[in-house]
């Protein structure tokens, strides 16, 4: 079935089922009832998240999910430079594939090979980004939101209107560096008789990518191999997203219909070495996925939440260099989600919740002898919560059930069954002060990819799943102040030991240097800390001022070769590559009335390329300052605002992956208009 036809049924479906509803409902009842999706169930977690929601995520200087995260403790992004360039991240060192990322409450897939590119998704209707480590603790959601080691929600807008107001429109326009173009619109109307309200965002990307940068290597005997400047080449990007909601309630019963869309093309500017400083690479990327939620209290004891979901990726990657080799090779990912969950409270203070995920997906290249994999994931979570005198308790089992088909060169088919405990406890020991103590351990897993399993001459069909451990330790102190200038401060630590074994990692296979195959010998120990203190501050003349501070030490260590004791060479006991031992943030938010100052500090030690930890693999500490001015602007009933931004103000010169500079001083205007 063609793209264009699966999307004209999904979009079909998903308005459809809405409308049903809708015209059931109990047209008698007309009020406001968005507000309560703000989703209560977050004052029952265990362990909390760190958030940036509402304007505080607007205030930063990002462009996409992937900047704005950087602030978060216990991270690394791994970021290829650019607004096009290629950006993931780890939680916690365990690995990109271990993180869930949650849009709206349904995960985002990608069972080619388990990344999602975050530098996809905009800011401009973002509601909240939340960071879990270890899961979400809420025991009524699907069986996915159980099954990772560590977990990203971003929660879109949901509409909400003022007094007799029924229509929210916000308009935006960047410009600035790289040849940035970037308006974007959104709309969001209330029926005027019936609870239903809808959204509609689109937005436009255009950059050329293009930035200087000083390229410089050093000599193991301190001299200088090359320094020049440079202009960063084929790093230009176009986009187009866009996406449509509808939001409403019937007879008690809250759901949501989403349709997202979006297509780029992009040029891939590859890494610089051997005097190559520009490339060809192309990548064109179509992505589209409809999704609905609904809850249902079907009894003052029982609720039934269900979710479904069908999306359809493409992506298209052509090297027309024919001095290495000629690719042109177009795959298509299609997956069908459905989720059913029943929660049920026994007593005031004990919940049961079993929940049941049915996940089907296929890809398809055109590769010749391509395996045309299909894979059939069944996952069922059977959870418990229990809040007695002031502790607070969850646990949960996930058994996942896989079966995979390959079509090619032979047909074929495996399965693999996993279960995966997990167990988090929080205490408040003093009644009259907001200071918990909370611990949790996780037993978790990632299945092999397609790409790890079944790419043409190098997927090992051999693999087993990686298996992670997870032991946490934390305190959080919050304490509100009725006199002086300061309202209320937190602070927030955590001491965490992790293990992952069975990795999958690329090894040389036979005497070819260009050839290789996955395997499973990786064994990492993680230990690390985290550290957060924010500070809010209330001056006379209107002016308020938050400060927020994060660190984040790990080792990261390398176990997996108990051969490699090389005093000078060896891997054994060596930090992983690119996890520094320290990094850390600092936010500081300045307001009076109208005017908004925000400044921004981001710090990432040294680290090493390679886990042999040699000078040769070295890679400096880096540190970036970004600043940005706002004013805003009210008439009658429509609010201006326009913010400048400068980014990496001192030039810093630097690479968050080998061989791939990023940009220097950048700026960006941003204009905004609301009604």
């Amino acid at each position: 079935m063609s793209l264009l036809k699966s999307a004209k049924i999904c979009v079909i479906c998903v308005i459809c089922v809405p409308f049903s509803l809708y015209a059931q409902s109990d047209t008698t009842k007309v009020h406001e009832i968005n507000e309560v999706i703000i989703t209560t169930t977050q004052r029952n977690e265990v362990i909390p998240a760190q958030r940036l929601s509402g304007e505080e995520l607007q205030r930063l200087s990002s462009l996409s999910i992937a900047d704005a995260i950087r602030y978060f403790s216990g991270i690394q992004i791994k970021d290829f430079g650019g607004i096009g360039g290629l950006k993931t991240v780890d939680i916690r060192s365990m690995g990109t594939n271990h993180v869930g990322v949650f849009y709206d409450g349904i995960q985002l897939g990608n069972a080619q090979n388990g990344q999602i590119d975050l530098g996809k998704f905009s800011l401009d209707n973002m509601e909240e980004i939340a960071l879990y480590n270890g899961q979400r603790t809420e025991i009524f959601q699907p069986a996915t939101d159980f099954a990772s080691a560590g977990a990203i929600y971003l929660q879109t807008r949901r509409p909400t209107f003022e007094g007799d107001k029924k229509s929210n429109v916000r308009a935006l326009f960047r410009t600035g560096s790289f040849g940035l173009v970037n308006p974007s619109i959104l709309w969001e109307q209330q029926n005027e008789t019936r609870p239903i309200s809808t959204t509609f965002n689109a937005e436009y990307l255009y950059a050329t990518g293009k930035y200087k940068f000083r390229y410089r290597r050093v000599f193991p005997d301190g001299t200088v191999a090359w320094d020049t400047t440079a202009i960063r080449q084929n790093g230009d990007i176009q986009a187009f997203r866009l996406e449509s909601g509808l939001f409403g309630t019937a007879s008690k019963i809250i759901w949501n219909a989403k349709v997202y869309f979006y297509n780029s093309e992009r040029g891939i500017p590859g890494a610089i070495v051997n005097n190559v400083w520009k490339n060809a690479q192309r990548q064109w990327d179509r992505n589209f996925f409809t999704q609905t939620s609904l809850t249902a209290p079907i009894h003052r004891r029982y609720e039934l939440l269900a979710r479904f979901k069908y999306a359809n990726n493409y992506l298209r990657y052509l090297n027309p260099d024919t001095t290495l080799m000629h690719i042109d090779n177009h795959f298509t990912q299609q997956e069908i989600f459905a989720c059913f969950a029943n929660k049920v409270k026994v007593y005031k203070s004990w919940e049961l919740s079993l929940a049941t995920d049915f996940q089907w997906n296929t890809l398809q290249a055109s590769m010749r002898n391509f395996a045309q994999p299909e894979r059939y994931t069944t996952l069922v979570a059977l959870a418990t919560a229990f809040n007695i005198w002031r502790i607070k308790t969850q646990a949960s089992v996930v058994g996942t059930f896989i079966h995979d088909k390959v079509k090619a060169p032979i047909s074929s088919n495996s399965n693999h069954q996993e279960f995966t405990p997990a167990l988090f406890i929080s205490c408040k020991p003093v009644r009259k002060e907001e200071f918990h103590i909370r611990a949790f351990y996780k037993r978790g897993f990632r299945m092999p990819t397609f790409n790890d399993l079944y790419y043409t001459d190098i997927g090992n069909t051999a693999l087993q799943p990686e298996r992670a451990t997870q032991y946490n330790l934390g305190l959080q102190y919050t304490k509100p102040f009725k006199k002086g200038i300061l309202e209320n401060l937190t602070l927030k630590t955590d001491v965490y030991y992790n293990e992952i074994t069975d990795k999958i990692i690329a090894v040389p296979k036979g005497s070819g240097q260009f050839r290789w195959m996955m395997m499973n010998i990786g064994f990492v120990k993680i230990r690390g800390i985290d550290a957060m203190a924010q500070f809010n501050w209330k001056f006379p003349h209107d002016i308020r001022l938050q400060t927020h501070l994060n660190y984040t030490y790990q080792k990261a260590q390398d176990f997996s070769d108990p051969t490699d004791h090389d005093p000078v060479f060896g891997t054994w006991g060596g930090q992983i590559p690119y996890i520094p031992w320290h990094s850390g943030s600092f936010v500081l938010k300045f307001s009076y009335k109208t005017y908004e100052l925000n400044y921004c500090f981001i710090y990432v030690g040294e680290r090493y390329h390679s886990s042999s930890n040699i000078r040769a693999n070295y890679e400096q500490p880096w540190y970036t300052h970004d600043l940005s001015l706002g004013k805003t602007f009210c008439f009658k009933k429509w609010n201006f605002k326009i913010s400048a931004e400068i980014n990496n103000i001192f030039n810093q010169q630097y690479e968050v992956v080998l061989n791939y500079p990023m940009p220097g001083t950048n700026f960006r205007v941003i204009l905004k208009f609301e009604i």
